[in-house]
């Protein structure tokens, strides 16, 4: 599979994103965490963009409720790293149920797909329906 410039770009800045929240537990955690997926779960560093559903799954069954925290570290540095805008146009009383696996995945989407000149991202959620706009 031959990857185009956007996607490996997107896959780096994810990794980075998750080694900065695995850092942010202290380096020998983050080596651990890192040893424990490829060699338990077989799930090396470089693949986890790949896999990501597998990784986010095995997040919940290596930390439980904790993986929440994780996962929170992880989209911040992936939002700090792409600079995306949110507004919800929503009713103030109804959040939108965005979990880490679809954010992921609409913050690679957004990133593979937006203007090369643009430097924020800007995206758009209706109503719990995922609809994304570049500005």
């Amino acid at each position: 599979m031959n990857k185009n410039v956007e996607t490996k770009e997107f896959e780096t800045i994810l990794l980075e994103a998750i080694d900065k929240a695995f850092a942010s537990l202290g380096k020998r955690v983050k080596d651990a965490i890192y040893f424990h997926l490829e060699h338990n779960f077989m799930i090396a560093r470089q693949d986890i963009p790949d896999k990501f559903d597998d990784f986010s799954v095995l997040l919940e069954r290596i930390f439980g409720l904790g993986a929440r925290n994780l996962e929170l570290l992880i989209m911040q540095n992936l939002n700090e790293k792409i600079r995306c805008l949110y507004r919800w146009e929503g009713p103030n009383w109804l959040v939108p149920e965005l979990t880490f696996k679809d954010y992921v995945n609409l913050m690679r989407q957004s990133f593979e797909n937006k203007v090369e000149n643009e430097d924020t991202l800007e995206f758009f959620i209706y109503d719990g329906e995922k609809q994304e706009q570049h500005t």
